[in-house]
């Protein structure tokens, strides 16, 4: 089991920055950008004017609801530079999202920028009770997206040393983290969790020296943490980011890991019903509306992330001044309907939580057959060379949906490792209604 960060680790952290917080601070940084956008962004000023908006009549915090939102739609019928508000000779590099499903998103960045961005991810690294005498192994990609390189900005800023592996040839990643005796691990929980089962098949915990896991890029139920933690025996951190904001690193947990601290100084954060859109006051659910406060390149202005969570009331236990989100439930988009029922992905991981002797790998298959629809929760579970115990948990899983989801599905239990691992993001549901 890993070592939690000591109370020196701590102390030491909350003494690293004195950041400006307060709302005067904040809105005047808004009234910055305000001024920024309405003078250089063609988006905003076309957004603008369509809404009626004057910038004049926005006098403190709570008028920001009297602007519109931004979504995601409209940054991708803004491709390809279309979001760019500052001249070309300003722009030092773009990143953009895949594009999977539809045009991707490029997002342009300045100096300052790239600068602001480094500092972000070094604090999360500080904040993780790292230091320059780490060494950080990077294994999400490089390229256009934003992750690896996003890593690797923070580390250099924090002066440790970067080992970037990028993603894949785990023969590789495992030589590095005993031949360079790597110290911190930054990766997805998929590939998080592979490497771990492949560091216990081939009996290399030992040789390994990690202490540390900056873990992001898709939501992770706490059993998959707990996995993590007890198979390569380090702390974990959660860390969030949006490649249309800056990448990773806009926020992460503390070593009591009771929420996300985000940098406020630099971001202003909204909780928002996502069906009305009128915010919600802190400590309740809904959906993470953020503004840019200081970007240049791609400024945004309350943009809806779909992401689901809350702003925690209150200061952390860690002193840190900064405030916290609560760990993404999911998307409001990525929300499962099946028959009627709207399943969201944090439901099941906190169902799959609640019973024992199941892993945290689970996969959805949905298929429809002369109009009904139906689920094959697939889960690996322990013991299934065992038939009784293993129809008794998938009993159990069953009742669980039952009870507190109210919808009934078909359990098949499996053996741990049998289901898919991914050296990116894992994909759980597949839904073959729509083929």
């Amino acid at each position: 089991m890993y070592e939690a960060s000591t109370e020196a680790e701590l102390d030491h952290n909350v003494q690293l920055y004195h950041p400006k917080i307060s709302e005067e601070d904040t809105f005047a940084k808004l009234k910055a950008l305000l001024k920024r956008v309405v003078e250089n962004s063609p988006f905003y000023q076309k957004k603008f004017r369509e809404a009626n908006i004057n910038i004049g009549d926005i006098k403190s915090l709570k008028d920001l609801k009297l602007l519109p939102f931004t979504n995601k739609e409209e940054l991708r019928d803004a491709y390809p530079l279309g979001l760019q508000a500052v001249p070309d000779s300003e722009v030092v590099r773009i990143h953009s999202s895949s594009g999977t499903t539809g045009k991707p998103i490029i997002i342009p960045y300045t100096r300052k920028d790239v600068d602001l961005w480094a500092e972000m991810m070094m604090r999360c690294y500080m904040l993780a009770g790292l230091t320059n005498q780490d060494r950080i192994q990077i294994t999400p990609g490089y390229g256009l997206w934003t992750a690896g390189i996003g890593f690797q900005l923070g580390a250099e800023r924090l002066g440790a040393m970067a080992i970037p592996t990028g993603p894949g040839n785990t023969e590789k990643q495992l030589e590095m983290f005993v031949d360079l005796k790597t110290t911190a691990l930054t990766s997805t929980s998929s590939y998080a969790l592979l490497l771990a089962e492949e560091i216990e098949n081939r009996g290399l915990k030992s040789q390994i020296h990690l202490r540390k896991g900056i873990i992001g890029s898709e939501r992770w139920s706490e059993k998959m943490r707990s996995r993590i933690e007890n198979e390569l025996g380090i702390e974990t951190f959660d860390i969030y980011g949006l490649t249309e904001i800056y990448g990773p690193g806009i926020g992460l947990d503390c070593a009591f890991h009771e929420g996300m601290h985000y940098w406020s100084d630099y971001l202003l954060f909204e909780i928002i019903d996502p069906i009305t859109g009128e915010q919600l006051p802190d400590g309740t659910l809904g959906e993470l509306v953020i503004t840019t406060l200081t970007k240049e390149g791609a400024p945004l202005i309350r943009y809806r992330t779909r992401d689901l969570t809350r702003i925690i009331p209150g200061l952390c236990k860690c002193g840190c001044p900064f405030p916290r989100i609560d760990r993404v439930l999911g998307r409001s988009d990525d929300r499962i309907k099946f028959k009627a029922v709207n399943i969201y992905p944090g439901q099941i991981e906190d169902l799959v939580h609640r019973i024992p002797g199941v892993s945290s790998e689970y996969q959805i298959l949905l298929t429809r057959k002369d109009g009904r629809d139906s689920m094959i929760f697939r889960v690996e579970i322990e013991g299934t060379e065992d038939p009784s115990k293993k129809t008794k948990t998938e009993k159990a899983l069953g009742k669980a949906f039952k009870d507190f989801i109210g919808v009934t599905v078909d359990v098949v239990g499996v053996k741990i490792g049998e289901l898919p691992r991914s050296m990116k993001k894992t994909k759980r549901v597949i839904d073959e209604r729509e083929l």
